[in-house]
């Protein structure tokens, strides 16, 4: 499967949640997935901890090796994510979650997320 992982789904797996789905985890355990990271998760990330709104364990710039270790591959923004973005309805209205969406159609990814509001996109959802 290829899958792209919510920003929560992967803060939730690297600080070992138990927010995190049983059938979540095991998926992002079995290497024969791709799993893919958005680069405005990344962004995301950096704008919560910059306002104090975030901590992580370690370093934010930690993130960069351990997503190497984990293979999973960070996913520019493409113009044309942003053409499918524009395109949206406004079923979901955060930014981040949106551009996930655009992302998800684009590149015929997987979303991995506990966020239902998601699922009123004709995207597959998984959590």
């Amino acid at each position: 499967m290829n899958i792209l992982l919510d920003t929560h789904t992967l803060l939730w797996y690297l600080e070992n949640s138990n927010q995190l789905s049983v059938k979540a985890a095991k998926i992002l355990e079995d290497s024969s997935n791709n799993l893919y990271l958005s680069i405005g998760s990344l962004w995301e990330i950096s704008i919560k901890l910059g306002l104090g709104k975030l901590k992580l364990q370690n370093s934010f710039s930690d993130l960069k090796p351990v997503l190497q270790t984990l293979k999973i591959e960070i996913l520019p923004i493409t113009f044309a994510d942003t053409e499918c973005y524009l395109n949206l309805p406004l079923h979901h209205r955060d930014p981040f979650d949106r551009i996930l969406v655009a992302q998800a159609m684009n590149h015929s990814l997987i979303l991995m997320s506990r966020d239902s509001a998601f699922d009123a996109y004709s995207i597959q959802r998984i959590w």
